[in-house]
């Protein structure tokens, strides 16, 4: 399989495969901001987050997917996961998607260095020719930190998905292409450093 598992260490985060026994970690970052409670995003609650293993770990089977727990270094908590996902290892290309922190460290150098460690991986080491982020188009959020990542917009898929509520779920697609990725990486190390 192109993709196994790995922990990836950064000054600020570490980012190690996902575990059921990340459970209760998982559960209070998610609590620090009451994200599962957003409707256009995908953070685990108490009621969802058995299923949210499940998939992770029936994507990763199959080789579809590589989930990472996001632990503070500095405390050595949990706060938040991310994963490589939508694998198209014949391509060489990944998506960095299902992301989400503790609200406390939401746009804080963590989330910079997690995206710095995750991108380092694809293009450095699985030589990736393109890097994908997707949000959904309502998540302006989520759309300006990709931005400032320096993905560029390729196009919004639109009614991509429809959600359990029976709407429609707009996702706006970005990319880092490898001929990029050295630009990015000054940077987003020229971020961390300031």
């Amino acid at each position: 399989m192109w993709l196994s598992e790995v922990t990836l260490e950064g000054k600020e985060v570490h980012l190690v495969p996902l575990r059921k026994n990340h459970r209760e970690g998982l559960l209070k970052a998610a609590s620090d901001g009451d994200l599962s409670k957003l409707w256009y995003t995908s953070v685990p609650s108490e009621e969802t987050i058995d299923a949210y293993f499940q998939y992770a770990f029936n994507e990763q089977n199959e080789g579809h997917a590589l989930p990472f727990t996001i632990i503070d270094k500095k405390t050595n908590t949990i706060i938040g996961s991310t994963r490589f996902c939508n694998v198209t290892s014949t391509h060489k290309r990944v998506e960095i998607g299902y992301t989400w922190y503790a609200k406390s460290f939401q746009r804080t150098a963590k989330n910079t260095e997690t995206k710095l460690l995750l991108l380092s991986y694809a293009f450095e080491t699985l030589q990736c020719i393109a890097v994908e982020f997707r949000t959904h188009h309502e998540n302006k959020a989520s759309q300006n930190a990709i931005t400032r990542l320096g993905a560029q917009q390729d196009g919004i898929l639109r009614q991509h998905q429809q959600l359990q509520d029976g709407s429609y779920r707009d996702t706006v697609v970005y990319s880092i292409l490898n001929n990029e990725w050295n630009t990015v990486k000054q940077q987003l190390e020229i971020r961390l450093n300031h």
